[in-house]
């Protein structure tokens, strides 16, 4: 009789370092430096790549049985709210209009990182780090995945959510969107992953995961919640990536701190300059509202952030060079935002409105410094000219930042009076940014961005007379967005008018009752 083979089981750890070290080698038919080009061009001295491990000590079998289990329990909620019209359930027809946001801004944002996340992990020599940025590659796909099959369902009954990737390339509210991804790709490995996983998902992607869609849940919708939970535990494991990385890159060689901190200047006040969406979304766009935006960054940025970079002094990283202006603008973003959406409402593929005297009244609690001093007077304004059936609107093309590519509409920090607004020049042409962080990225790598495609500027090229007035609707028609349809104010467009039709709602109307 054979002898049966006891098999010795290995240790978690021991089971990662064979899955990921243990699978490196050096080649010796081509030089390293050519099969990794891009690996020093950005300065980043290493000089021990077995020296970084995942902190979830996570391989790709495991990977992916996980991601497996999660989508078996995701796709049948998603199922299940299709197949009950869970679109009638929600609280209003107005909160569709976040939905169209995320599918329009975000969902595109995460397909483009998986590509740059993917490029970075072929750049990288270490087997670990290359495996880890895989990971966070497909993560991101899968998100993107998640949130169309998500809002789907709402695709079949309301408007605005059609061409959502076509108009990430070419329509002018999703610049800052599009100019993100682009300045992501087009930057070297080591940058694209603090970028990505420290700059947005270790600082400021709690904001997007967490109150947002709590708020989301309180307004009855069980299709996207649920994919923003899911997202939620991955952005975990890319929070702690991105914290490894930094602390790996600092602590490899003494050179690398100034490399570091710079970029975490950039990647901070770039990710926070697509905060404006998150903002409007918690704030404006959400009937029966939780947190506000000033709490939500008070408790899911300010103080985690604060802590994070007191213990990182450590290694000689300070906070990010926008950090006390990021924090300041809590009280102003979301009704800066929602102004600006307000008057351009015929500009974008989603509707807008003025906020109830019930919303107004919860705003003016949760802003008590800003709101009623500054805001609730140029909403009443909105609502006497809807009154008189003269709704507000701007007839102008926004001026855009060369760097966030944001309309220039966010006011000083410490005088929400003035406009903020700087101009720098390069090689004999004048460019404009929204502030003195922009103005400073710009500075530091002007050829890249001196060759920014601005939306402002291409809907003037677009078909018409000349005329500011006409390219506009031109621009957004060739995009494919209805005019009539997608845009405008939300009190007469098709999405209010059928879901009272359909009794939408309902559910929602007799608990108020």
């Amino acid at each position: 009789m054979d002898k049966r083979v006891e098999r010795k089981r290995i240790g978690v750890a021991d089971r990662y370092a064979a899955m990921t070290h243990d699978l490196h080698w050096e080649t010796s038919y081509q030089a390293m430096d050519k099969v990794f080009p891009y690996g020093r061009y950005e300065g980043i001295r290493i000089h021990d790549w077995q020296q970084w491990s995942d902190p979830f000590l996570m391989t790709t079998d495991t990977y992916w049985r996980l991601q497996g289990e999660k989508d078996k329990k995701l796709y049948a909620v998603i199922e299940a709210f299709a197949q009950n019209n869970g679109q009638l359930g929600i609280s209003d027809a107005r909160y569709v209009n976040a939905v169209k946001l995320v599918l329009q801004a975000f969902a595109p944002l995460k397909y483009a990182i998986h590509r740059s996340c993917a490029q970075a992990s072929r750049q990288l020599r270490g087997d670990a780090l290359r495996i880890a940025a895989q990971m966070q590659s497909a993560d991101e796909l899968r998100q993107y995945q998640s949130d169309t099959h998500a809002a789907s369902v709402y695709n079949k009954y309301f408007n605005g959510l059609h061409e959502t990737p076509r108009w990430f390339e070419s329509v002018w509210y999703l610049a800052p969107f599009r100019s993100y991804a682009d300045d992501v790709a087009s930057a070297g490995p080591f940058e694209q992953l603090v970028a990505v996983s420290f700059g947005f998902d270790r600082l400021l992607s709690d904001l997007l995961f967490v109150p947002f869609m709590s708020g989301a849940a309180h307004n009855g919708d069980l299709s996207l919640v649920p994919v923003s939970f899911s997202a939620h535990s991955d952005a975990a494991r890319h929070k702690a990536f991105g914290l490894s990385l930094v602390q790996f890159l600092i602590k490899q060689d003494p050179a690398n701190l100034a490399i570091v901190q710079r970029w975490i200047d950039k990647w901070f006040w770039r990710s926070f300059r697509l905060m404006p969406a998150v903002a409007v979304m918690q704030d404006y766009m959400l009937p029966k509202r939780m947190a506000s935006w000033k709490e939500a960054w008070e408790e899911f940025v300010e103080e985690p952030v604060n802590a994070l970079f007191d213990e990182l002094a450590a290694i000689g990283l300070r906070r990010p060079a926008g950090w006390a202006q990021a924090c300041d603008s809590k009280e102003h973003l979301s009704h800066q935002a929602w102004s600006a959406f307000y008057g351009y409402a015929d500009a974008l593929a989603f509707h807008t409105w003025v906020p109830m005297a019930d919303e107004l009244a919860w705003l003016d609690r949760k802003y008590p410094q800003s709101f009623d001093r500054w805001y609730r007077p140029r909403l009443d304004f909105y609502a006497q000219r809807e009154a008189t059936g003269k709704r507000f609107r701007n007839p102008a093309l926004p001026m855009q930042c060369q760097v966030c590519q944001q309309p220039l509409l966010f006011t000083e920090a410490g005088s929400p009076r003035w406009t903020a607004y700087r101009e720098t020049t390069h090689d004999g042409e004048a460019f404009h940014a929204c502030s003195d962080h922009c103005a400073r990225i710009f500075a530091d790598e002007p050829q890249k961005y001196v060759q920014a495609k601005l939306a402002s500027h291409a809907i003037l090229q677009a078909p018409g007379t000349g005329s500011v007035a006409e390219p506009l609707p031109a621009s957004l028609a060739a995009a494919g967005i209805r005019l009539g349809h997608d845009t405008g104010g939300f009190a007469t467009s098709d999405d209010a008018i059928n879901f009272e039709n359909w009794g939408g709602g309902q559910d929602m109307k007799e608990a108020q009752l």
